[in-house]
């Protein structure tokens, strides 16, 4: 029986796959398994001895100490995907409703609540407001992941010419592109056709501030920009300054900030990119399949801090042991396990920067010895016997 600790409200769906004969969710205990989390903040939780996981339901993993973590043998999973299509429509949304104005215009007409020339003042009001159409304008997506292409494949189904940039697209969403959308080698090549910008890559120390005075300096005059992925993807005093000049028409956000607030041409929403009840349960129950499998055969699939390892079970014990990606490593492991007299079925090792995963099938006597004898390898930082 594994115990899961639950920090926020959790979609039922998703808490359904992890079977009450397997699984208790408590939501008050100091010693869980496994920990599923959405957006609280866990940088000052204690990270107790026996926590194994934690699965974040989404893709950002900011709430999480993942540093910490790795050193502690705990595997950190998100959801990438799960909220791909939310996050997509709210970004076609605001697509269309910045090109036409709608925000502005609609504040504009619930103005005029108690004049008695409603239709004169509309006729005479709405030339304020014209936007151009989509169709025939130029996008340019940065990041080709599974936001970025739906929003790419969305924004051609529309009629507009796509230019995408993303120097680390992976197989899977260059099959899922669309063969209108034209991928660009460098930001320097798309930026000046854009009539419309939108940013989709993660937030990290390489990507801060991909939008700043540089690359706005290369942008069309006029362009529209769009940040529904991060706030700090954006450096938002040059944004200001390009919305200022005129070079930025207008700035879409995902993410309030002081700066940002009752200036004219930005609207910013309150991080409502997830926030469907679809993803909410896309998320979870992802969370879940994911906490579930590692738990119960070991298996790691979408970790932000450890490599994807899975393999079936072919029999026997499973040992699985996190350790440092170091030189001798397997070889040490091995030994141990040629020396117990175990005989190795099935074996899987991959690393992920200076942290590796072996997970091993074997048959033959394993005992808490045997762990222990494992454990106390200089290379190890975690060994679990399934």
């Amino acid at each position: 029986m594994y115990t899961i600790k639950t920090l926020n409200a959790i979609s039922p769906v998703g808490l359904a796959k992890l079977p009450a004969n397997q699984f208790e969710v408590d939501t008050d205990t100091n010693t869980p398994d496994g920990v599923l989390v959405r957006s609280a903040d866990m940088h000052e939780a204690p990270l107790p001895e026996s926590l194994l996981a934690i699965a974040r339901a989404g893709a950002g993993t900011n709430n999480i100490p993942v540093d910490a973590c790795s050193e502690a043998g705990i595997v950190v999973f998100n959801t990438p995907g799960a909220n791909a299509n939310a996050v997509a429509e709210l970004v076609i949304g605001a697509l269309v409703a910045g090109s036409r104005n709608l925000p502005a215009a609609i504040a504009w007409a619930a103005n005029l609540k108690g004049s008695a020339t409603i239709a004169k003042d509309v006729e005479k009001g709405k030339k304020q407001f014209i936007g151009p159409e989509l169709r025939g304008k130029t996008l340019g997506v940065i990041g080709l992941g599974a936001i970025g292409a739906r929003v790419a494949n969305a924004a051609v189904a529309l009629g507009m010419e796509v230019q995408g940039y993303d120097p680390y697209i992976s197989i899977d969403a260059a099959w899922s592109l669309s063969r209108s959308v034209q991928h660009c080698v460098s930001l320097g090549e798309m930026l000046p056709k854009c009539d419309y910008l939108t940013v989709h890559v993660p937030y990290m120390p390489s990507t801060k501030n991909t939008i700043n005075a540089q690359t706005l300096a290369v942008c069309k005059d006029g362009v529209r920009v769009l940040n529904f992925a991060r706030g700090e993807l954006v450096d938002n005093a040059a944004l200001l300054d390009a919305l200022e000049s005129g070079k930025v028409a207008q700035y879409f956000c995902d993410f309030p900030s002081e700066e940002l607030l009752g200036v004219n041409g930005v609207y910013c929403t309150p991080h409502l990119g997830a926030s469907t009840p679809e993803s909410e349960t896309n998320c979870a129950v992802m969370a879940a399949a994911e906490l579930s499998d590692y738990l119960k055969n070991g298996n790691i699939l979408h970790s932000v801090n450890l490599p994807d390892v899975q393999q079936p079970r072919v029999g026997g014990k499973r040992i699985c042991i996190i350790h440092k990606n170091e030189p001798g490593a397997i070889s040490a492991v091995t030994g141990v396990l040629t020396a117990a007299g175990l005989n190795i079925e099935n074996m899987v090792n991959k690393s992920k920067k200076d942290i590796a995963y072996t997970m091993l099938d074997v048959t033959g006597p394993v005992d808490a010895a045997l762990t222990q004898s494992l454990a106390a390898l200089d290379a190890a930082i975690r060994v679990r016997v399934l």
